[in-house]
């Protein structure tokens, strides 16, 4: 059994039974939960079925939250990546898809938490869009759906998922590192290759505190989620590309609480 205690002591259990970090957390989990691994794969797949059908609803111009601050920058942005934009295409539909999922959120639609509402918006961002830009099969991106969720795992166990006890580093870092790990291995890379790109997702958001208008999860939080697609997709461009983080993932996550608990509670 796996205790999701350590970034370093899942990959390492993943490059020594050659399988990926996927492969290895769903085997895991079915015998935990004494179930099929079909089922399990299964589940996962109506989790990314959500994750899409969030993204199309959320961009319809007409979406708009309950509170009125919010809606229909999604659909804008799209409308925009149709025109390549500055850094291209598949960039900009990456935003708008993670924007659509955020504004839904906001206007009470159902998402997946990933690993919050209020960072619902950058791992469907980045997977959803690996999977419908034909970078991967939809069953690797149910599968990177499980490494991104290990992830997930060890955080909220060392460190801190939550906006209102670690900061916005917590929920759209925690969200940022699990999607630059589900890119890293759609993309061909080695669980190593995911440990780094985790550690630089974090590291470039920490000390990112929450500070929501109106005490709702929509003002920053929406267009924080946009960012945080971006940040995965450069910690996984970096890992891929061979660079390290010269701080291991464990203790970037170590970190990342220390820097939580220093944080006023205002």
């Amino acid at each position: 059994m796996l205790e999701y205690q350590s970034i370093s002591a899942l990959c390492a259990a993943a490059e020594e039974a050659g399988v990926s970090l996927s492969e290895l957390v769903l085997r895991d989990q079915a015998e935990e939960m004494e179930l099929p691994t079909e089922v399990l794969y299964q589940r996962m797949r109506e989790n990314l079925q959500v994750m899409r059908q969030a993204i199309q609803a959320g961009s319809m111009p007409e979406t708009r939250s309950l509170s009125g601050l919010t809606g229909g920058d999604a659909f804008k942005m799209k409308r925009y990546a149709q025109e390549g934009g500055i850094i291209g295409g598949f960039m900009n539909r990456s935003i708008a898809r993670a924007l659509a999922v955020s504004e839904y959120n906001a206007a009470m639609g159902k998402v997946v938490a990933s690993p919050t509402a209020g960072s619902c918006g950058i791992l469907p961002g980045t997977v959803v869009s690996m999977l419908e830009e034909g970078k991967c099969t939809e069953e690797a991106a149910v599968m990177a759906l499980f490494t991104a969720g290990a992830v997930g795992m060890v955080i909220a166990q060392q460190a801190s998922i939550a906006g209102a006890q670690g900061g916005c580093q917590a929920e759209c870092g925690s969200a940022a590192a699990m999607a630059a790990a589900a890119i890293v291995e759609l993309a061909g890379g080695t669980p190593h290759m995911v440990e780094h790109a985790i550690a630089i997702a974090i590291k470039n958001i920490l000390g990112l505190v929450c500070d929501p208008v109106a005490g709702l999860v929509e003002i920053p939080c929406i267009k924080r989620n946009a960012s945080g697609v971006a940040g995965a997709f450069v910690a996984a461009e970096l890992a891929l590309a061979g660079i390290e983080s010269a701080i291991p993932a464990d203790e970037v996550i170590w970190t990342m609480k220390k820097a939580g608990d220093a944080m006023s509670s205002s």
